[in-house]
């Protein structure tokens, strides 16, 4: 059995359609979850969505194999390339299935 993992991203809101619109085009089948709002605190700044801190955030979650794991890095990547001062995370851990 192939190893899963689950990725996290976690960007700001600015981006959101520019990250699913290129890992939709370069991995076309593709399943995710989107929480589009999501507040918090990160390295460099808060993201509350109130007026003090009026930006917010968005998860992305999926579940994949590790070569489509790799794919996804690239795709993010190249989006942090484009946008560096976004916030743009990725995070993976290893997912167990039964």
């Amino acid at each position: 059995m192939a190893d899963i993992y689950r990725a996290e991203v976690i960007s700001n809101q600015s981006v959101q359609e520019d990250i699913i619109e290129l890992l939709e085009q370069e991995i076309p089948s593709l399943q995710y979850t989107v929480i589009p709002e999501i507040n918090g605190r990160g390295g460099r700044t808060k993201k509350l969505g109130d007026t003090v801190w009026p930006e917010m955030n968005f998860v992305l979650f999926t579940y994949l194999d590790k070569k489509t794991a790799l794919k996804m890095k690239a795709v993010i990547d190249a989006v942090i390339k484009k946008f560096p001062n976004e916030g743009i995370s990725l995070f993976f851990t290893k997912a167990e299935t039964f």
